[in-house]
């Protein structure tokens, strides 16, 4: 897997940057956002480097994607949320340049509306061990990867 010095996901993928992790496996990584839409919102990245959806190798999109539908269900079952919205961006708006796929939990009338992304921010480091915890624990007792 190539990494890109510097670049902030790959540290991560790497363990070489603090994340609260809930996957992490030989094709992807899954952390908590730190600017999260909501709590329980995660990232789920490539552990090699590409920038867009249109850089992943086609052998890698399934793979990939199967983490990514793990990660949602495990989201929606480790916060109780009712839903998921799942987004990726492409160059605009992609605040790392490293594909990262968004999961975040949803309940009706949560407030967010369209693409507008209000911040919501975790209350310390013990709730956010709680929530990497709690949606850890639901991917290690699904049966998706």
């Amino acid at each position: 897997m190539v990494s890109v010095d510097g670049c902030v996901f790959c540290e991560i993928a790497a363990g070489e940057r603090p994340a609260r992790v809930v996957l992490d496996d030989e094709v992807a990584a899954a952390f908590l956002d730190t600017r999260p839409v909501f709590k329980g919102h995660v990232l789920v990245v490539p552990r090699g480097h590409v920038e867009t959806l249109a850089d992943l190798p086609p052998e890698e999109v399934g793979p990939f994607f199967a983490r990514v539908r793990a990660v949602t269900r495990a989201v929606e079952a480790g916060t109780g949320a009712a839903g998921t919205f799942v987004a990726m961006n492409n160059r605009i708006s992609q605040s790392v340049p490293h594909l990262h796929v968004h999961v975040v939990p949803r309940n009706r009338k949560d407030g967010l509306r369209g693409f507008f992304w209000p911040r919501v921010k975790y209350d310390g480091d013990a709730e956010i061990a709680d929530y990497a915890a709690r949606i850890r624990a639901a991917l290690d007792a699904g049966d998706d990867l």
